[in-house]
């Protein structure tokens, strides 16, 4: 026992020298590594990531390194750095998130190598400007189904009145209306797991399931759900044989392994995660602001002219009438958007005059990334307007705007986020007089992954129109 245990002792000493000493690379950026080893920083980085970022950029400079629990992140914060950070060969987005993906979908390192780079291929197709026009109707039909669950007046938390409207509707969408939770205890039961996922992604990206029970039982029940989902999906024949599969359908088509209801789990992470947070921050971005709200609801009102606010139909058409109101959920994707996006150095890399070593985790913050006054002037102010100069006819963002990431592995579900939270918020507005009940509440510093959630809770009341 005591050589077991002094031989461990050894290794531990080992490893925390290695992790301790090393990083002393031959014109690498300044490293921040506190003073405990494999931890490093992990502790200050953890209180307030975006706080701690900004930070650090004011004292060591535009590229800096931080340890933090065994690992190097190396943030790039210049704007003329981005174009390497999404586009150099020397640099891995698969790597830098096989990871995580292990962790929180529980997929094999070998089944995600051979299928992700065909599965972000499947789903750009599937979700093109012109496909996602296709979606519109059906998408609408759900929303106005569930909108008119909220009653003819009342009030409530406007996180909740999203969540509740837009989880059944974006499952049927994507997943088929027969995958939609049926009942209200199903859905109610879905609320609370996904809830419980999604509030520990970040935290389950890094940690065993062992440390997170809570979390780890959450992700068991919603794997179980997905598997009975891809069940249903695979089985229905009336779709395929219309041309109208769902997009679980192509992806069942093209996973031929165990885990495809992992790689469901992720795509349904994806579609709701960041677009409940940005959904609540554009329409209480909106609400907030009475001029703001006075042009949208006028050029909503120009678009829907006489319609019924019971069953009204908004087809992508309409949608392009709506130009303000795009520009306000750009904008609001801008103010909010993910904390940090990551890469794998897998050559050493040049980057200003640094070289960053083969290892390191490349970071960009689209979050400080879009607080730069000179793409973003008065940044801190939400100014949908400013997108009047992006051509979103031929779908080109603002330069220095990069929410979605870039390069090959841009986000392939841009375009349909944009749609599904330009509909929603057009929707509710023209069903509904809603108004604020509590301040806007200030975003939360907490998060790296994803876009940012609100600090406090924001209620609001309603009536129909």
């Amino acid at each position: 026992m005591e050589v077991v245990t002094l031989v461990l002792s050894l290794v531990i000493l080992a490893i925390s020298a290695h992790l301790l000493f090393a990083g002393n690379y031959p014109n690498a950026p300044p490293c921040i590594k506190g003073w405990i080893p494999w931890f490093g920083v992990a502790f200050e980085f953890g209180k307030s990531p975006l706080t701690f970022i900004s930070q650090a950029r004011d004292k060591y400079g535009p590229v800096f390194t931080v340890v933090a629990a065994g690992k190097r992140l190396t943030f790039v914060t210049l704007h003329e750095d981005f174009r390497t950070f999404f586009m150099s060969k020397d640099v891995d987005f698969e790597q830098a998130v096989q990871e995580p993906v292990h962790n929180t979908a529980s997929i094999s390192k070998d089944s995600f190598y051979k299928f992700h780079p065909a599965c972000n291929t499947l789903i750009k197709g599937r979700l093109t400007p012109g496909n996602v026009a296709q979606l519109t109707d059906h998408l609408c039909e759900e929303f106005n189904d569930h909108l008119e669950t909220l009653g003819d007046q009342g009030s409530g938390g406007l996180s909740e009145l999203v969540r509740a409207v837009m989880y059944p509707a974006v499952m049927s969408n994507l997943l088929g209306k027969y995958n939609s939770p049926g009942s209200p205890f199903t859905m109610e039961q879905f609320k609370e797991k996904f809830a419980i996922y999604d509030e520990g992604f970040e935290y389950g990206s890094q940690l065993p399931d062992m440390f997170l029970r809570e979390w780890a039982s959450s992700k068991c029940w919603l794997l179980s759900l997905l598997g009975n989902m891809v069940v249903k999906a695979e089985d229905d024949e009336t779709s395929s044989e219309s041309g109208n599969r769902t997009l679980l359908q192509h992806l069942a088509t093209l996973i031929t392994d165990k885990f495809l209801p992992n790689y469901g789990l992720l795509m349904l992470w994806a579609s709701l995660a960041n677009a409940i947070p940005i959904t609540f921050w554009a329409v209480a971005f909106i609400l907030s602001n009475p001029t703001v709200y006075q042009t949208a609801m006028e050029q909503i009102n120009a678009a829907l002219k006489d319609q019924d606010t019971r069953k009204t139909k908004v087809t992508a058409e309409e949608l392009q009438q709506m130009p303000y109101v795009k520009w306000c959920i750009l904008e609001a994707i801008r103010l909010r958007a993910p904390g940090a996006i990551t890469r794998r150095v897998v050559r050493p890399l040049r980057i200003q005059n640094y070289i960053i070593p083969p290892g390191d985790l490349l970071m960009v913050s689209p979050y400080w990334a879009h607080r730069n006054p000179h793409y973003f002037p008065e940044p801190e102010e939400f100014k949908p307007e400013r997108w009047e100069k992006a051509d979103l006819v031929k779908n080109v963002f603002l330069e220095g705007f990069v929410a979605f990431g870039g390069g090959r592995n841009q986000c392939p579900g841009r375009w349909y986020a944009i749609m599904e939270l330009q509909m929603f918020a057009a929707l509710i507005l023209f069903k509904y007089d809603v108004t604020l009940r509590d301040p806007l509440p200030k975003p939360s510093n907490l998060h790296l992954v994803g876009t940012q959630q609100p600090e406090t809770p924001c209620t609001v009341q309603y009536r129909h129109r």
